[in-house]
């Protein structure tokens, strides 16, 4: 699967984790279950699919023992975008005909974005089974525009060019369409999704949907250079992490590659990299291993972490936003990620092997500093190494428009964080 198939395919954290289980399956790799003991041996390759939004792969080297560490890199499968409530379908006799869909706001997308662009729906769907305490789960997706969020013309809001502030609840609503006489009652959105499944309405007892852009990726610039797509936060980092740890051959150390779900709300859930969930699964695989499980932490003591999330590239129109020398811009590699306070890691060690590595590899890379006037984002970096005290890094490959509908990035510069990643495996 190249990186344009993946960006395709991952248009909810249940579909990236589902493309990432594609990729692993087809390197080798065998599925283990979540809740089982797990049966590894020196050499094997595995992965994890975590409630269906996570995942996390392990590529065994052949001469590990008790002890030995592990090389891990960790992203995440979310990004902002609206979420559809439980009841989705607004009062028809308050909507003049529309059919409307009922959204919260995931995360912090920006809003105007979503605007005027063909949207579709997808996500997962529980069906009644005959254990209550193993529902039937169904990937879900239209795979066609369904869905838009028309603007305010301009006669009507004639300040909009000097900024207008969108309600959540009031602006930010996509419409189906016009009722009809095949259409006229007040499940439509469960009606549809059912006749897409071809099961019965009455056994769909809950849903996990999302509304999504379908915009495809797209080449831009005079010689296609950069790359216009949606979610490019994170799923770069997905696809390199899967693609480098597919083909990887260790000796002596253990190759993780980590999707967390969660990040853009806080990362606090059981799928989240604020979690149990990552020690728990490392507990696992010692055990499986053979080793003891105490020696787990050693292994985690002398093991190393790269955190792999966007950063902000300078933008052509307001260079004022970075800072003054500790920037990058498109087609320069890999962004080193540093902040004092702890936002993005500052390890110089972890720091120091991540610009050797690179060197090896052949990647660019330049260091990155947000303004000191402007708190900027975080990452998973700093919650996950203090739940695995490890050597850790914040790095990854800068875009533009970070939280858009459809983000901007240098095509090369994902080509670089895959042959670091490639190197980190190796």
């Amino acid at each position: 699967m190249n990186f344009i198939d993946y960006l395709q395919k991952g248009i909810t954290p249940h579909h990236a984790v589902a493309a990432a289980a594609e990729m692993l399956s087809d390197a080798g790799f065998t599925e283990l279950s979540l809740n089982e003991p797990f049966k590894a041996v020196p050499g094997g390759k595995y992965f994890v699919k975590i409630y269906s939004t996570a995942i996390v792969a392990f590529n065994v080297g052949k001469k590990v023992k008790a002890g030995s560490p592990f090389h891990v890199a960790a992203a995440h499968t979310d990004h902002p975008c609206l979420h559809i409530k439980p009841v989705a379908e607004y009062d028809p006799a308050g909507s003049n005909g529309w059919m409307k869909l009922n959204c919260e706001i995931y995360g912090g997308p920006i809003y105007n974005t979503w605007l005027d662009r063909p949207l579709s729906v997808a996500g997962l769907v529980a069906l009644k089974s005959s254990d209550p305490f193993k529902p039937e789960l169904r990937l879900f997706d239209f795979k066609r525009p369904v869905a838009v969020i028309p603007n305010l013309a301009i006669h009507f809001n004639r300040e909009v060019n000097k900024g207008i502030a969108l309600n959540q609840q009031t602006d930010m609503v996509p419409v189906l369409g016009m009722f009809n006489k095949e259409i006229n009652e007040k499940d439509y959105l469960v009606s549809a999704v059912a006749k897409e499944l071809g099961v019965k309405k009455e056994n769909i007892l809950d849903c996990d949907l999302y509304v999504y852009c379908c915009d495809a990726p797209t080449p831009v610039g005079l010689e296609g250079e950069m790359l216009s797509a949606p979610a490019l936060d994170n799923l770069t980092s997905c696809y390199a992490l899967t693609e480098a740890i597919s083909s990887a051959a260790p000796e002596d150390f253990i190759d993780v590659a980590l999707l967390f779900d969660h990040e853009e709300i806080g990362s606090r859930t059981k799928t989240g990299a604020d979690s149990a969930v990552m020690k728990t699964l490392l507990e696992k695989l010692t055990i499986g291993l053979g080793f003891p499980a105490e020696s787990l932490n050693d292994a985690i003591l002398s093991s190393f972490l790269f955190s792999v999330d966007v950063g902000h590239a300078t933008h052509p129109n307001h260079p004022e936003k970075c800072d003054p020398v500790n920037k990058i811009g498109f087609g320069e590699g890999i962004a080193i990620k540093v902040s004092s306070n702890q936002r993005y890691t500052l390890d110089p060690s972890a720091i120091a092997t991540a610009e050797m590595l690179c060197k090896e590899a052949g990647a660019k890379y330049k260091k990155f500093m947000i303004r000191a006037d402007i708190p900027g984002g975080s990452t998973i970096g700093p919650m996950l190494s203090s739940l695995l005290p490890m050597h850790t890094v914040d790095i990854g490959v800068p875009i533009l428009a970070m939280h858009s509908a459809c983000e901007l990035m240098q095509a090369s510069d994902e080509d670089d964080l895959i042959r670091l990643m490639k190197r980190f495996y190796r």
